[in-house]
């Protein structure tokens, strides 16, 4: 039995970020019966999120319905330091793209509707994202995760190449340290 003790505390953990309602009417014999759609970002503030849709007759049901299936998608995401990501990073769903990129502190959350509810709910701090091509929600979502899964750590990186995590945080300083500009140039 304490199984469900546990689950109701994670459930009182989590963020959820209402997205996006849409109406939809369906033309019957006697009128329009409508209902409602709704997009739903779920997270745990320490880089865990998820995001569902859910439909219904009424806007609590499909509101409970969205947050149910947010909470099954869950995914992890690496963070740097509990508050930014690990290296700017594309994402795409459709026709919408999206840029995310990593920021030193301070910057805050940078980033249009959709796109900031998921970062509030991941626990982003600092992060600068701009979206390009459709602004639709779903999609906007949709490649949000696209890009997030993307994300690596520099431990995940040390893995895949053979290395050691100190080599790949190294390289990274020197980068960050020079500017990145190569041979001394001028911007």
């Amino acid at each position: 039995m304490a199984r469900p003790q546990r689950a109701d505390r994670e459930d009182s953990e989590l963020i959820e970020k209402l997205v996006h309602i849409n109406r939809v009417a369906k033309v019957v014999k006697g009128g329009r019966r409508f209902g409602f759609a709704a997009l739903v970002v779920v997270g745990d503030g320490k880089g865990r999120v998820g995001f569902g849709h859910g439909k219904a007759r009424e806007v609590p049901e499909a509101i409970r319905k969205a947050t149910e299936a947010a909470k099954k998608s869950m995914v992890r995401v690496p963070l740097r330091e509990g508050r930014t990501l690990h290296h700017d990073i594309h994402g795409r769903h459709g026709a919408g793209k999206v840029i995310v990129r990593s920021a030193v502190p301070g910057t805050g959350i940078i980033a249009g509707g959709p796109m900031r509810a998921v970062f509030e709910a991941l626990g982003i701090q600092d992060v600068v994202a701009k979206s390009l091509g459709s602004s639709n929600p779903y999609n906007m979502v949709r490649a949000t995760f696209d890009a997030l899964k993307r994300q690596m750590s520099p431990r995940q990186v040390a893995s895949r190449r053979g290395l050691k995590v100190g080599d790949i945080v190294a390289r990274r300083a020197a980068v960050e340290g020079g500017g990145g500009l190569a041979n001394g140039e001028n911007a």
